[in-house]
């Protein structure tokens, strides 16, 4: 409670304009917000409600890519994977079994069945329903989380953001198909930040073009990354990162980026 709090006083549009002013991002930056009430996520000012059946990849891609407010419940979503990472459908042993991956994404059952325990999924039966939404609008106020797609360049500057104070080592997985367990499934389950490479489903469903990694993270979090950001760029370390030039002499260039202030 003390956390979301916090995270209401936030300037969600201003975090907005500094994140993209720092990287220059392409994607527009969203928030996710899971609700224990289909009511209170229908209740969201200008929220669309799918007429098609989706993966979530599609649902979170129209918030990132077409800047719209769209709420869902497990019905509107393909298949029992789509559900389940978000707690919105039973993660039982038939889910864990992964029997349609099996001679697909799996060369055996065991090695299915792996796949899906090694998943970070929301725990099921909390909630019923989820929404996504443009960071900038407030209209999730506070959103449990936000996605940042980005290119490695951009991101590895935002993770330096997050290290500048309270410095930590961060250590992501790769589970493979179905990476949104390593972006929202953990961050929402962990409320840590969380790296993935977006699968074939995200790419393929979602459209996340092939240059892109993506960040889910907490908004407090993404304050501090921002403001971690805004010191590197005082410092001359900031995105677009200036190619020095393979052959010249490193020295002066070293004494700027890595010598004392």
């Amino acid at each position: 409670m003390q956390q979301q709090t916090l995270t209401e006083e936030l300037d969600l549009p201003g975090m907005v304009a500094d994140l993209n002013s720092l990287l220059r991002l392409k994607t527009t930056v969203i928030g996710m917000k899971l609700f224990a009430r289909v009511e209170d996520m229908e209740a969201i000012p200008k929220i669309r409600r799918p007429n098609a059946v989706h993966t979530t990849d599609q649902i979170v891609s129209m918030a990132s890519r077409l800047g719209w407010t769209v709420g869902i419940t497990g019905d509107d979503l393909v298949g029992a994977q789509c559900r389940a990472v978000i707690g919105l459908g039973p993660q039982d042993d038939k889910w864990l079994a992964g029997e349609n991956y099996v001679g697909v994404w799996h060369g055996t059952a065991d090695d299915a069945r792996k796949r899906q325990e090694a998943l970070d999924v929301v725990p099921s039966g909390q909630y019923q329903a989820l929404a996504v939404s443009p960071l900038a609008s407030g209209r999730l106020n506070p959103p449990d989380i936000c996605l940042v797609y980005a290119t490695p360049g951009q991101m590895i500057i935002l993770i330096n953001g997050l290290q500048y104070t309270g410095y930590r080592k961060f250590e992501w997985s790769v589970v493979g198909e179905t990476a949104c367990a390593d972006s929202w499934g953990r961050a929402l389950k962990t409320g840590e930040p969380s790296l993935s490479l977006p699968c074939f489903a995200e790419r393929r469903y979602g459209g996340v073009p092939d240059e892109e990694m993506l960040m889910a993270l907490p908004p407090s979090h993404l304050a501090k990354a921002i403001a971690g950001m805004k010191q590197l760029a005082k410092n001359g370390l900031r995105y677009p990162i200036a190619p020095y030039g393979i052959q010249n002499d490193v020295r002066a260039g070293m004494n700027v980026s890595y010598g004392k202030k």
